[in-house]
């Protein structure tokens, strides 16, 4: 970045006065620009706890859902998620002894992503792809909003014990995320994850087996 900003600045000194003028001008109009995106994406930090490394992408993924602005949702990193690299779930406590519109929720993320040969953080993980895995679960966020404490309850039973009510509530949240806008990072995801070639198979499998796939997504993109 400093290299780019030195070329920049060696233009400007062998530009006409008005020329640098107006280049300058552009220039400072780009990073206000920049500078109130971020300062509109604050706007869904509210009630928000997110680890400062995916902060940005975060509330760009919140942005997205403005029916989240004022839910409670912690963004909290997990050194390892058996046979995930995310999971959204209400905070116990909030379930059983707050109305659902009180009612908190945590996002674990895994701090690295496992890989057969090793890991990397997870904020490494290109943006589209990790925008669609944050995506994915603020939609079953959405999907448990509207739940009652033994609706919940019950949800989660199923989840861990029906294969078939575990591909219909992941299919949900990706139809959340799609409805949302986020359907082509939801694609971006899929396609990050099965043509990874250091993922496990065993994981690749179990997103094949249970999600849909990027051109189920892409017929969803279609009917918006």
């Amino acid at each position: 970045m400093y290299f780019v900003h030195l070329i920049v600045f060696v233009h400007l000194i062998f530009l006409p006065v008005p020329f640098q003028e107006q280049v300058e001008a552009t220039i400072a109009q780009e990073v206000v620009a920049v500078d109130e995106k971020g300062a509109d994406l604050e706007e869904f930090a509210v009630n928000k706890i997110i680890p400062d490394e995916i902060r940005d992408v975060a509330l760009k993924a919140l942005s997205h859902f403005p029916e989240l602005k004022e839910v409670h949702i912690e963004f909290k990193y997990i050194h390892n998620i058996k046979g995930s690299v995310m999971q959204a779930q209400p905070r116990l406590g909030s379930l059983l002894l707050k109305s659902k519109k009180n009612r908190n929720y945590r996002i674990k993320i895994s701090r690295n992503l496992q890989l057969i040969d090793g890991q990397i953080p997870i904020e490494e993980v290109p943006e589209s792809a990790l925008l669609g895995w944050l995506g994915h679960e603020l939609g079953h966020v959405m999907d448990y909003l509207n739940r009652g404490s033994i609706g919940m309850m019950a949800f989660g039973t199923k989840y861990y014990m029906s294969h078939k009510h575990l591909s219909e509530a992941e299919f949900a949240a990706d139809r959340y995320a799609v409805n949302a806008g986020l359907g082509n990072e939801i694609v971006a995801v899929k396609n990050y994850i099965l043509n990874h070639k250091r993922l496990p198979q065993a994981y690749k499998q179990k997103i094949r087996s249970l999600y849909p796939t990027p051109g189920e997504i892409l017929s969803l993109v279609e009917e918006e």
